[in-house]
């Protein structure tokens, strides 16, 4: 279990170094990428779930959940919750450990940048239009789909008519690209409590430059919506032929 966590820590902290990254690349003031928009922030948080994957893997984990919600749903499709907690801390560490390399990174720019929310932004998620109803709903579809379709591509049933397996990780940063596009306009699709959280907590320990609040207000919407989507999307698998 110690090997599987290491891969969990160390793929989630690639992918929420690139992830986060990519958003700070965009949003910081005097990046060379900065205003390079919303295709340039899906595409990186896509090739940040490509390497975590892969990182995640050739560290010990073959699993490469990385999220607590990918976590629940296999373990609700299963019945075995012994690898939940553990899985748990690891993706919490390397989230928080990733957000922390975000800001060493980007150190000088955070200076430059004077909108608090912008800075927020670079750590974790907040919703385009604030509305608890709506926002959870949008949470829980998103990690719905990603844990369902997840499933799909590592399925019996896909893996014997075609190289599904070989191709996982591309598959899988295909999905995250295309919900990111399709469904992530409203909350920002956090789809992953550990992503959400651990760099929320990295934005309100660090010592950000003219940071503000780390908006605890929110933060409940996109820990608990993947949690039950990836429950929910658990439930399905069950029902999978294969």
């Amino acid at each position: 279990m110690l090997a599987k966590c290491l891969g969990e820590f160390m793929g989630t902290l690639m992918l929420i170094l690139l992830g986060d990254g990519v958003v700070a690349n965009v949003l910081l003031r005097r990046s060379k990428a900065e205003g390079a928009g919303w295709m340039v922030i899906t595409s990186g948080w896509a090739f940040a779930v490509m390497a975590g994957v892969f990182t995640a893997i050739a560290f010990g984990s073959a699993d490469a959940h990385l999220n607590p919600a990918v976590t629940i749903g296999f373990a609700v499709s299963s019945g075995n919750f012994a690898k939940f907690w553990p899985y748990l801390g690891a993706q919490m560490a390397g989230a928080f450990t990733g957000a922390a390399l975000v800001w060493l990174f980007f150190l000088p720019h955070w200076r430059e940048t004077k909108e608090p929310e912008l800075k927020l932004a670079c750590f974790c998620t907040a919703p385009a239009i604030r509305n608890f109803g709506a926002n959870l709903f949008s949470e829980i579809v998103g990690t719905l789909v990603l844990v369902l379709v997840v499933g799909a591509i590592f399925s019996k049933a896909v893996a014997a008519s075609g190289p599904a397996a070989a191709l996982g990780p591309y598959l899988v940063a295909a999905l995250v690209w295309g919900i990111g596009l399709s469904l992530g306009g409203t909350t920002g699709y956090a789809i992953n409590p550990a992503r959400d959280l651990g760099p929320r907590l990295a934005h309100a320990v660090l010592p950000v430059a003219g940071k503000g609040g780390s908006d605890w207000g929110y933060a409940i919407v996109p820990v608990i919506g993947p949690l039950i989507g990836g429950g929910l999307a658990g439930m399905l698998l069950r029902t999978m032929k294969g």
